[in-house]
Parts: C-alpha cells; structure tokens; sequence
C-alpha cells in the first residue's frame, strides 16, 4: 500500500522586466506553469507568491521589492513555506547573484527548487554550484545582447530611416501620425510610427529667432523682442509639460537652446547621451550598479 507524502509547500519567485519583451502576465503564467509542474509529482503546493515587475534582472535581490521580501520572509520562523521553486533562472538569477543568495537559503534551512536541477539545489553538490553558475552567465550575456541590439537598431532607424525615436517634441514641432508600425507584431497591437511636423503656432517663431540671429540681433535682444510682442515663450506655450517653470517671458537661454540644437537644421540626433553603469557601494559590490547619465563627446546623426 502506497501512502502521499505530506504536502509540501512553496513560496514562487518570477521576474520579468521591459528588457525581457514579454506581457508581465504572460510571463508570470508560464513561469508559475514550469514551477508547478516540477513540485507536483512531489506533492508540492504554492502557498505564497513573488514577482517582481519591471526590474532588470541586473538588480541584486536586495533591490528588488518582492525578491527583497522573500528574503526577509526566510528568516521569519512562521512564514507558511519550507522551500522556494523558481520557474526560470535565466530571470531569477543574473551573473554571480547565485552564489551570494543561495548561501541565506543554506542559512535558514529552506530549500532553492529549479526546473533545470530537477528538484532543491543542494549548496555543497559542485555540479549544482557549476550549473546555476552557467546559468547566471547566460543571463547576464543574454542582458547584454539586447542591450546591443537595441541600441545598434536604434542608431540604424536614425541613420537610415531618419524614425523620430521619442522624448518630447521640440518646441516649434508636433508629432505626426505615419501610419502602422513596420514591426508586424507591433502593427497587429495598433501601435503607429511616429514623425515629427512643423507646428503651425510655433514653427514662425522659429524661422523668425534664426532670421534675426542671421541678421546679428544677439540673444538678449531676440528674447527682448519677442516677449515685447507678447509671443509666449515655451514654457508658458505648453504649460502642461512645464508647470515647474514660471513662462512670464522669453530668456536668452531659451533663445539659446534653440540656435543650438541640430533638429532645427534639418540633422537628426540621437545619442548624445549614454547610461553608465557604476557601483552603488564600492565597498560592497553586492549591492550591484546603478544607472548614471553621461554625455558623449560624439553623437551619431
């Protein structure tokens, strides 16, 4: 006579983020899917859930909400969960992050189950250690690899295709619809291309500051100008994109910002600035990298 094991349960852990290219929901199912399917012939039940949403799997599980939860729910004696099933390790677990969490698992007694192990990792079996290793090189191979996909097709619809790429219109322009998305997939979900057109209340302002820089008139007096003819300056053009600023009158730096930027030439301009990745803490490289804006001395046009 054969008896059921007592039911074990589980806690899940997913992630998905915009760099995965995948529906959170979608996403979350199919992760939970291959969890469930791994516990089952073990008798193993869901009790609790974490996903995280919208954070890239370069964040260590301190900083992610629900991963950071997880690990705060290990240490409570009364957390409902003896093991935690994660559906993918590809999101779950990115270059070393492995090896610096399982080690709390270990600490706690909770078992770390993986689809790819076929059951709980045991810390002190070197095959496992080797296995998750290689799996957290592959992600963050897999991150990098989109990262430079993205950026060498963005820089190719500059290039090429002259695409309007985002961000906010300059003053003087409005967004044009250019019909469906040349992405199918993209088309099939409505999704529309979009241009930048002269702005019929703006766009003389703009030939008109030009015309005057060209005929010497100097900053101050192109802003002195206009705001004695009542022109209203950008901010107080567009007062909900610029609730911060006061719009009274026109500026030299608005003036300024105008003459200087290359889409009214006619050249289009993307990257003039780039993500760098630093240390949070170099005294504690566990805590992973954070996002800093840097300019770049060469733009591509």
């Amino acid at each position: 006579m054969t008896t059921t094991p007592p039911a074990k349960h589980f806690a899940f852990y997913g992630r998905v983020s915009t760099e995965d290219n995948q529906d959170p929901e979608s996403s979350r199912g199919w992760q939970l899917a291959r969890a469930t399917t791994l516990i089952q012939p073990h008798n193993g039940r869901i009790v609790d859930n974490y996903f995280d949403v919208g954070q890239s799997r370069s964040l260590p599980w301190q900083r992610r909400p629900h991963a950071s939860r997880l690990l705060a729910a290990l240490r409570d004696p009364k957390r409902g969960f003896s093991a935690v099933v994660v559906g993918e390790p590809h999101r779950a677990f990115y270059g070393n992050q492995f090896s610096l969490t399982v080690p709390l698992f270990a600490h706690y007694g909770v078992e770390l189950w993986v689809p790819e192990i076929g059951g709980p990792i045991d810390p002190d079996n070197e095959a496992h250690e080797l296995v998750m290793s290689v799996f957290g090189g592959m992600s963050k191979g897999e991150r990098n690899r989109i990262k430079l996909r993205v950026r060498t097709a963005m820089a190719s619809q500059t290039l090429l295709e002259g695409r309007y790429l985002g961000g906010r219109p300059p003053y003087g322009y409005t967004l044009q619809d250019l019909g469906p998305h040349p992405n199918p997939a993209k088309a099939a979900d409505g999704k529309h291309l979009r241009g930048l057109t002269p702005d019929p209340q703006t766009a003389p302002i703009v030939r008109r500051i030009f015309e005057e820089f060209l005929a010497g008139y100097g900053l101050f007096a192109i802003a002195e100008g206009l705001t004695g003819n009542h022109v209203p300056c950008p901010s107080a053009h567009d007062r909900a994109r610029n609730p911060h600023r006061s719009g009274i009158a026109w500026s030299k730096s608005a003036v300024r910002v105008i003459l200087t930027n290359p889409r009214y030439t006619g050249r289009q301009v993307w990257n003039k600035q780039r993500t760098d990745e630093v240390l949070v803490d170099v005294d504690d490289v566990a805590l992973g990298h954070t996002g800093v804006m840097r300019w770049n001395p060469n733009t591509n046009g």
